[in-house]
């Protein structure tokens, strides 16, 4: 029997606001602004902390290197290392800023991942996101996919396949737009898309359809898995305008139960009856309305981006950010569940707020891996969070991080050497070898 685990990726030490990511109105609404790394990955670390210790199986994923030289170097930017910063910096500041993006801590876009009970093989299947809606989150593929075959290296259990061809009709997003439902046994994996890059039909007017469905498909074929426990969804057009860029925005499943706002989906009564019928009667929907929460105020407070985690009693807690608790009606929302206790019976609340104001919170933190016991025990590296790990890991960003960051700082080579030295003392301490180009 497996059991879920979250990795949650640590921010890295150049996080920053640069407001990078059109759709995405957190980030943009805050580009520019300073940003503090280490309390970024102090608040991560705390929500793990926490989790670990209800018993919540907690893993890590490393940062990225950033400022990522390889790609100014690719773009032009030659000499040194304090040459490039400066040139891209006087010449071309927007690509700095996309060179120098921590958006990596986000692992719910580093992969989709298939558990063993799901695939043809019996062994978990990784497929690195390819995130070519953006450069800069383009930039991480190459280093999760390096990261995850560091990780899951035994091939007897685990398969991390190459991301998928780097073309826009096949973008993927990774697990921000993957839910995996199972009342035990098989799972039933949910695909939910953008658009379709060749079956044509509705798209969003202001903003991008970042994930299509055709990636979805591929993914299927590559993990082996069942049509039978395939469902298929479709972004609203209308949700990803109003800054709903990933499911993740407005919808969170597990185990029996999803939880979304009415507005999710083209044709939602379609999409939860296709659910019901391959998850069976004990499917849960728990549909928010736009009378209760408008897409606005679910896109402000993050409440569908919250993580959902079943307790030993089969009963669910709802992981908010802090925003929910403050917003009256997103509170009203979940008090309503919590006072029912069933299936959700608790909501914990963390402040995420450097992760949020680029337009992150809970769920976007971590990628979830069911595994057995002996796939776990397949796993050398030093990834599971425990007390000694998490004492560690509070040291390294202390001692590496900054406390305050400007877009202009971005330039700094210092901020490069603070950078390699902080991820070279890492990736020895999470025992993954050299992941890093530098270290190449």
């Amino acid at each position: 029997m497996s059991a879920e685990i979250n990795f949650d990726g640590i921010p890295g030490p150049t996080h920053n606001y640069a407001g990078l990511a059109r759709g995405n109105l957190a980030a943009q609404r805050n580009a520019l602004l300073p940003a503090n790394p280490r309390e970024a990955a102090l608040q991560g670390l705390a929500k793990m902390r926490a989790l670990a210790a209800r018993g919540i199986p907690q893993a890590v994923l490393p940062p990225h290197e950033r400022p990522y030289l390889p790609a100014l170097r690719a773009l032009g930017f030659d000499g040194s290392d304090a040459d490039a910063l400066a040139r891209a910096a006087r010449d071309a500041p927007a690509l700095l800023a996309a060179c120098s993006s921590a958006a990596a801590m986000w692992v719910a876009n580093a992969a989709t991942v298939s558990p063993s009970a799901d695939t043809h093989d019996g062994r978990v299947h990784f497929t690195p996101a390819n995130l070519v809606a953006n450069f800069h989150r383009s930039l991480e593929a190459a280093t999760t996919t390096r990261v995850l075959r560091a990780i899951f290296a035994d091939a007897a259990h685990f398969a991390v396949h190459d991301p998928l061809p780097a073309a826009p009709q096949l973008g993927d997003e990774g697990a921000a737009n993957h839910t995996r439902f199972t009342t035990g046994g098989a799972g039933v994996e949910f695909f939910v898309y953008g658009k379709s890059a060749y079956a044509g039909g509705a798209v969003p007017a202001a903003f991008p359809a970042r994930h299509t469905r055709e990636a979805s498909e591929a993914i299927v074929r590559r993990h082996g898995l069942a049509a039978a426990r395939v469902v298929y969804a479709q972004q609203d057009p209308a949700a990803i305008d109003a800054g709903v860029f990933h499911n993740d925005v407005i919808a969170v499943g597990t185990g029996r139960v999803l939880l979304c706002h009415e507005r999710a989906y083209v044709d939602q009564p379609g999409v939860l009856a296709s659910l019901a019928a391959a998850v069976g009667p004990a499917f849960v929907p728990l549909v928010v309305s736009d009378a209760e929460l408008s897409v606005a105020e679910a896109v402000a407070t993050y409440l569908f981006n919250s993580q959902l985690i079943e307790r030993p009693d089969g009963r669910l807690i709802l992981i908010a950010p802090a925003e929910v608790h403050e917003h009256p009606r997103a509170r009203a929302v979940v008090e309503r569940f919590a006072a029912r206790g069933d299936p959700i019976a608790e909501i914990l609340a963390f402040d995420l707020r450097q992760s949020m104001k680029n337009g992150g919170g809970p769920a976007c933190l971590r990628l979830r891996v069911a595994l057995t016991p002996a796939e776990r025990a397949a796993i050398g590296a030093n990834v599971f969070l425990n007390d000694a790990l998490a004492g560690a890991l509070d040291g390294w960003i202390r001692r590496h991080y900054r406390d305050r960051l400007l877009p202009q700082d971005l330039a700094d080579p210092a901020l490069l050497d603070e950078s390699r030295r902080a991820l070279d003392e890492l990736s020895k301490l999470l025992v993954i070898g050299s992941v890093y180009s530098f270290q190449r």
